[in-house]
């Protein structure tokens, strides 16, 4: 029961990723695949439907997390209280900036918005990917079950860490370098014209960003958390997701040069599933790693509810993922096709 609800906290963080993943990365790249304001409005048309529909999923997948592994939920939220924070605000920002950015004519108006919504972009990316290299790392768990972090200390894994060092800035940059891609790849499926063509190119070098990235974080890792590797090699499943996610990123390359413009993209999706599912393979079943004691790493058997809490969660747990799944199905069915340049 609580492995099950491991995967399915798991599955709706991947899902998250996928899709909020693309929009901020098309705001990664937002400024650098534009010459005109309408072009700018196309990038925005692009995501405008979906980009709140699609942080429900953050809202659900912690919603989860909280029901099914309530210890996790309270150690990891108190002990990363300031990076919260530092989201939870630029979240704000970016919703801001592209909900109010066409409510003035003014060009300083549009300028700080777009500024706006790029920073914000960017800094959420990183910071999601320090989150994540957190976890692979571990932090430093007490007896209590509790941890206290500051952002950051001398920049080292050891001794006394902090959120940011350098192996979860590296994992940062990765993160910010694969989203950037799925963002414009994103774009090169959405939109037509002059932003068509450049997210194309910017996804052809962003390409090789990521492959560098992705080398040198993986042999970071191996000197960080060695166990990550041995774990890995030693269950079949997450190895096999891990190689279909690096045929993911090969097939992203391929396609890149095909008349599809939706292959490199689904390329990318398949790229981004398979490294965070097979990454959770790794982990399981340690939810947050304690670098003090591994007997004080909080699990999925330390951590979990109750077993009838648990039962009780799986009747309705299916009927509002229907609910969901449904109606993003239905968003994403009727704005179909590609965004055409606004000439209003």
């Amino acid at each position: 029961m609580d492995a099950l609800w491991f995967v399915l906290v798991a599955l709706m963080l991947v899902v998250y990723t996928v899709l909020d993943g693309f929009d901020f990365g098309a705001g990664i790249v937002y400024r650098y695949v534009v010459k005109s304001d309408e072009e700018k409005r196309q990038i925005l048309s692009a995501i405008g439907p979906v980009w709140d529909g699609n942080e429900v999923w953050l809202l659900a997948a912690g919603g989860t997390l909280f029901f099914a592994f309530p210890r996790a939920y309270a150690a990891g939220f108190s002990g990363f209280y300031m990076p919260l924070i530092i989201i939870l605000w630029l979240l704000v920002l970016r919703g801001l900036s592209i909900e109010l950015r066409s409510h003035e004519p003014y060009a300083l108006w549009h300028d700080f918005w777009d500024t706006t919504f790029q920073f914000a972009s960017i800094l959420i990316a990183i910071i999601f990917g320090a989150a994540f290299g957190n976890l692979i790392r571990g932090v430093p768990i007490d007896a209590s079950g509790y941890f206290a972090i500051p952002l950051f200390t001398n920049m080292l894994v050891q001794p006394s860490i902090g959120v940011l060092d350098y192996y979860t800035v590296a994992a940062g940059l990765l993160c910010l370098a694969i989203l950037a891609l799925h963002g414009a790849l994103f774009l090169v499926w959405k939109t037509d014209g002059g932003v068509r063509e450049r997210s194309k190119y910017v996804a052809s070098r962003l390409w090789w960003a990521v492959a560098a990235l992705a080398v040198i974080t993986l042999g970071l890792t191996a000197f960080v958390q060695p166990s990550f590797y041995g774990s890995l090699a030693a269950r079949v499943w997450p190895l096999i997701l891990l190689l279909i996610s690096i045929a993911g990123l090969i097939y992203v390359r391929l396609a890149l040069s095909g008349p599809s413009d939706f292959r490199p993209f689904a390329g990318s999706i398949v790229f981004i599933a398979g490294m965070m599912i097979a990454s959770a393979g790794s982990l399981f079943p340690v939810l947050i790693t304690s670098t003090l004691n591994p007997s004080y790493s909080l699990t999925v058997y330390n951590s979990c509810s109750g077993v009838h809490g648990l039962t009780v969660g799986l009747i309705w747990w299916p009927i509002g993922m229907v609910l969901a799944v449904g109606y993003f199905i239905f968003v994403y069915r009727s704005i179909a096709g590609k965004v055409a340049r606004s000439q209003s």
